[in-house]
Parts: C-alpha cells; structure tokens; sequence
C-alpha cells in the first residue's frame, strides 16, 4: 500500500510517500519520496527541497499558492529525477496531519464534509494550524478527487487525560461549552513513547515516560501504562512551556491589564502572545535556538536570559509531569530543539540529579538520535528520539484501512 502524507504549517509544508506492507517493520524505514517546501524565507516564494532515494532536487516557486506548490510536487512524483511511481494512480491513501480535533475526533478518521466543517469550525482554537491543514486537505482533493484522505488529528493521544487534569478551575460551564485541556503534538508524543519502550525493550504499559517535544513549539506528556495522562499545552497550542515564539504560560491578569490600561485589542494580543514572545520576544534576536546560541556566544545579554528563562520553564513543567506521574522511568528529548541542543539537555537533566539521573555526558554531546544517553548506573533513562510524525501518521492510515 502506498500511502502519501501531508504535514502542513502556515509557512511550511512536509509530503512523504510511504509504501507500507505487513508486518510493519519495527524501525521506520525511509520513504520512497519526500519533499519539503518553506515560504518563510521570501515571501510569496516557496523554496522547494525534494529527495527520492538520494536523488535531490531543490528549486523555487514564485508562488504562495498551496494547490500549486502540491501540483508541482506531484509532478516531480510522478516524473524527472525525482520520479518515485508511474502514476498518481498508485496512490492508495492520503494522511494528514490535523492540529485540533477538538471534542469530536480522538482517532484518525476518514475525512469527510462534516469532518471538515469541523476542522474549520475548530480553526478559532489553533489559528496557525488548522486552515493550512484544511488547505492540504482541499488542495489534493481537486487534484486527485477520488482519493481516501484521513485526519490524524494532535490532540487525538491526548483524549485521555483525567478530567481533574483537563478542567480549568473557571466556570464548570466552560467545559459544557468544549473549553478544556486538549493537548498537542500527540502524533509525536504517541511515537515517541512506542519508541523509548522499543529501544528500552520493555513493555509500554509499564512504564513511566516524560516526553520533552521542543522545538518552535514545545510541549511536554506524562505517560503511565501507555497513555498520556497529562500535558502542558491546553486549549490551544498556546499554554505551557515558553516556546520560540510563543509566550507559553503567563498570569491572565497581564492580559485584562493590556486590553483595559493599554487598549490593545484581541488581534494585536493574539500577534504579540503567539508571534513576538518567548525565545524571539525575550532576546529580540530570533526564535531559532541556534541563533540564540550564537548571540549569547558573541556576549548578548537578553539572548542568555532568554535561553536561561527557556531552561528554567523546561525544568519546572518537567517537575509538574514528574508529580503527576510519581516516578519517572524515562525522560525523552524530542523535536529540533530536543532532538540537538546538548546544552539544554544537560541543563535541564542537571536539576534531577537528585532522582539519581546521570548523563553521559560525552554521549549527550554527540546527540545520537534513537539513542540512552544515561550512564550504566542512572536510575532515570535518557533517550534522544528522532521523532517521525509523517511515519506515524501513515501507520494510522494502514490501521484504518484494515479496521474498515
């Protein structure tokens, strides 16, 4: 089966050609194509990065047009140095990956009218997100309009989570009215934790995982007996850590302050909060990490406090999942950020030494992914995972065709 993924951003877009056969191996392998395509570097241009087997293409499009962007990269799929199949024909199935499902959604689903009324409806709760998920979705259905397309939604692992950990001590009729924890970047955190007890080799259901997913955005999952039981996004993607930039979690009473004493409005907050905070609000360098790094390299004092701040947040939300889950087996670097900033790790992990964690710190230099970078005789395993969302959602995809 061959299945073609679409990971979709707001100025970003990730397709993946998976061919998928049974038993799935226990790795996941590469695809037989896969394309990237950035509009953040010029705009109303996407660059265009391409790889089939080691056969790269890399070119530019003078276009801000999702449907002509995925035309284009649907050629290359089908002809040129980057061909991977005869016709788009072979194509069995398409996956994308949905921010927020909301209420309504808490497995992949067969996407449909409603499914995407729905998606839309929820556009309001992740802004950044889910119009250019929906935009994916349209774009291959005028292309290719007899093609199954599915929805692995973000906030799908995340269904679970006790109420006395999704309910926010407002009015209880916020809740009736869908205002709760919902939690994101599941698809990563569900793999991520299948992963640590692969490479662990030990059973999924007993174990006790933080899942650190850092990268632009950054999240945190507490997972006991297979399930996330809590995380540090809520609502939106929005709340929890401080993030490249978002602000993460800030006193409400700041915003009612600005919106009465400096008449901002909800759309400037909304720009400020989600656009000109954390790492970028704090430094005024950038929300890259490694621009950060370099800043603070070339002696910038807000760059140093914007990374000590990031630390600081990282090592406290940590400390919430660790009472949440009352031990900890595993704690698990992830994301761009988690995935290769060995500093931060080693920071972060310095304040739980106390549980008996220890770092290698040689290995945690080298950032080996898929790999413990604990010492022999550390109580607390340290894993670095390569997280591969695009894999993940086109397992889902073979799961749903063979329940239906």
């Amino acid at each position: 089966m061959k299945i073609l993924v679409l990971n979709a951003g707001s100025s970003s877009q990730k397709s993946c050609l998976y061919e998928l056969s049974d038993p799935l191996p226990d790795s996941p392998p590469h695809p037989l194509w896969e394309a990237k395509v950035d509009w953040s570097k010029h705009p109303g241009v996407a660059a265009i990065k391409i790889n089939a087997q080691d056969r790269v293409l890399e070119t530019e499009l003078e276009t801000d047009s999702r449907p002509e962007v995925i035309s284009y990269l649907f050629d290359t799929l089908v002809s040129g140095k980057t061909q991977a199949i005869d016709d788009l024909s072979e194509i069995d199935i398409a996956g994308h990956r949905v921010v927020h499902g909301g209420q309504d959604y808490r497995k992949a689903t067969l996407i449909t009218p409603e499914v995407k009324d729905t998606i839309l409806l929820l556009s309001d709760f992740a802004p950044l997100h889910n119009p250019a998920n929906l935009e994916g979705i349209e774009a291959i259905e005028q292309l290719l309009p007899s093609l199954p397309q599915v929805a692995v939604f973000d906030t799908a692992f995340h269904s679970q989570i006790p109420l006395s950990a999704a309910v926010y001590p407002g009015p209880y009729e916020w809740f009736e009215q869908g205002i709760r924890r919902y939690g994101f970047h599941g698809i990563s955190h569900q793999y991520c934790a299948h992963r640590a007890a692969t490479l662990l080799k030990r059973d999924l259901q007993s174990l006790r995982l933080i899942i650190c997913h850092l990268g632009n955005g950054c999240s945190l999952s507490a997972i006991r007996d297979g399930v996330s039981i809590d995380t540090t996004m809520g609502f939106t993607p929005l709340e929890g850590l401080m993030m490249g930039s978002r602000c993460g979690s800030i006193d409400p009473g700041i915003l009612i302050y600005l919106l009465r004493d400096r008449e901002l409005d909800a759309d400037k907050l909304d720009e400020i909060l989600n656009h000109g905070s954390g790492l970028k609000g704090i430094s005024g360098v950038s929300q890259d990490m490694r621009q950060i790094q370099s800043a603070i390299a070339s002696g910038n004092s807000r760059a140093q406090l914007a990374f000590d701040m990031y630390v600081h947040s990282l090592r406290k939300h940590i400390g919430a999942m660790l009472a949440t889950l009352g031990g900890l087996d595993a704690l698990i670097f992830t994301g761009g950020v988690g995935e290769n900033q060995a500093q931060l790790r080693a920071k972060a992990c310095e304040s739980f030494a106390f549980l008996g964690l220890k770092l290698d710190l040689a290995q945690n230099a080298d950032s080996p992914g898929d790999t413990d970078i604990a010492t022999d005789d550390s109580t607390v395993r340290v894993l670095i995972i390569n997280t591969q969302e695009d894999w993940a959602i086109a397992t889902e995809c073979w799961k749903l065709t063979l329940d239906t």
